[in-house]
């Protein structure tokens, strides 16, 4: 195995990464709340640990990678008051809440799939484990550290701070916070401000509510991610993931909750990614630099110049570091679409180099940069640049100015597709099949006899034929011509 650290948010610091079990890692990264289309928020903690989830995979290690969804729970202050955010879409849009889940789990997964994000090992709903949530929140009771109030569950923070330390994830010191918070309405049956939802009575009009020992209710945003990570990976395990949103008061109150049901920390590495900014800009619906995925890929939203590949949005994020800041500006996704051009084209004139009697170039001190690159805390950016220095090797001997030798050009080939395809996760470019002649010409032929088959008002013909080519991957425009068509990105 290589030698892998990672910046551990509990000891900040870069750490060894020493698996629990010899071969096998546990993952667990929280996953989206289902209430709406993806955004590009979405989108950075998506590839920081699809980037880790393929390099554990790559190096050798077998990984259980768990990202739930939460379907439930998850109020609309992000506090323990208001409305769930679900139940909510569910009023606005005259569905049943299960459906407002469905669509938007479905439209989640089908971005992700076009950021070429590998699907989860496991990927739980907060709704599928309401048992374990309970099961949770009586292990709290038991302990000392919960308390039931008028059907609802709260979490004792200034008990559970008598015996650990509270705030010990953030930084924050339990003084501080009691300084910072306020009584508010409608938490009164709290002892303190600090305390935080296990399980919440359900009123009349709440309509996600399920049987409890408290009453009829639901449970708490935090209490799901300790249920269903401990439920996949057990009672230790050994990475959590998130934004680095989550990380006060969602994380700190997984830290407490696993210490109270457990009696140990149940997470060796706790990561997470830097926040996103537009034009230097916090995301914000009243800002208009709220920005859909599915905008980005169309080119829709007011904000973008034009349409951009998934590849592109991909690419970009993993030219700046996980743990820093990141910018989106038109100008900055089409620096990066330009380099993603130059690195497929130096892939693609990879595959037809001439050999040599010896080497100019040192394939084996390129690869042992990108691996030290990957291995320190996934610095994607440093790899990034190895790789375009490699891209220049690569022109130099396309041009005649080195040379390679036939044992090292297939070493080369196989480290650029193990770092731009396996792991960084960019797919190969599409441009060179769709400008074969023979390729194009074959696709006009069907489209051809799906127009005939139009003009003989053959719709089942018709249909099948476009029902296919969209399958494989085409996406067919029909036109006063006839019929355009281009491949997917």
């Amino acid at each position: 195995m290589e030698n892998l650290t990672l910046y551990n948010t509990l000891t900040r610091k870069k750490e060894l990464f020493v698996p629990i079990h010899k071969d096998h890692v546990g993952m667990y990264v929280c996953g989206p709340t289902v209430y709406g289309n993806a955004h590009l928020g979405h989108a950075r903690p998506a590839i920081t640990f699809d980037l880790l989830f393929r390099y554990l995979l790559h190096i050798g290690y077998k990984v259980r990678y768990v990202r739930n969804i939460t379907d439930v729970g998850h109020l609309v202050n992000d506090a323990d008051e208001g409305e769930d955010k679900v139940a909510k879409r569910a009023r606005v849009e005259a569905l049943e809440p299960m459906e407002i889940v469905q669509i938007y789990t479905n439209s989640y997964r089908k971005n992700m799939a076009q950021l070429n994000v590998l699907p989860p090992s496991i990927e739980p709903t907060a709704s599928g484990h309401i048992i374990e949530q309970i099961e949770a929140v009586k292990k709290m009771i038991d302990a000392g550290f919960a308390y039931e109030t008028n059907g609802s569950v709260y979490f004792d923070v200034e008990t559970y701070a008598q015996k650990y330390p509270y705030g010990i994830l953030s930084g924050r010191k339990i003084e501080d916070l009691y300084t910072n918070t306020r009584d508010l309405d409608g938490q009164n049956e709290k002892k303190s401000g600090l305390d935080f939802a296990l399980w919440k009575n359900a009123l009349p009009e709440h309509i996600m509510r399920w049987p409890s020992p408290w009453g009829d209710g639901f449970p708490g945003w935090h209490t799901e991610c300790t249920a269903m990570s401990t439920k996949y990976l057990g009672e230790t395990f050994d990475i959590h993931g998130g934004g680095l949103d989550l990380l006060f008061p969602h994380h700190e109150a997984e830290v407490a909750q696993g210490m109270a049901c457990f009696g140990h920390a149940t997470v060796n590495y706790w990561i997470h990614n830097n926040m996103i900014t537009i034009n230097g800009q916090k995301m914000g619906k009243s800002l208009g630099n709220f920005i859909q995925l599915d905008e980005f890929f169309n080119g829709s939203h007011a904000l973008l110049e034009k349409a951009y590949d998934p590849m592109t949005i991909r690419f970009f994020m993993l030219q700046a570091h996980y743990r820093s800041p990141l910018d989106f500006s038109n100008e900055a996704l089409q620096a990066a679409e330009k380099g993603l051009v130059r690195l497929r084209n130096a892939m693609d004139l990879l595959q037809n180099l001439k050999t040599a009697a010896v080497s100019t170039i040192d394939v084996g001190k390129l690869r042992d940069d990108c691996y030290a690159a990957l291995n320190d805390d996934l610095n994607s950016p440093i790899l990034i640049a190895h790789l375009f220095d490699g891209a220049k090797m690569i022109n130099s001997i396309n041009d005649g100015n080195a040379t390679i030798t036939a044992a090292d050009l297939p070493k080369l080939q196989q480290l650029y597709k193990d770092m731009v395809e396996v792991v960084l996760g960019i797919r190969a470019s599409t441009g060179d099949l769709a400008s074969n002649e023979l390729f194009t010409k074959m696709v006009d032929m069907l489209l051809t006899l799906r127009q005939e088959a139009k003009q003989k008002k053959d719709w089942a013909t018709s249909d099948q034929i476009r029902d296919r080519l969209t399958a494989l991957g085409f996406e067919i425009k029909d036109t006063k011509e006839g019929a355009d068509w281009k491949l997917k990105s």
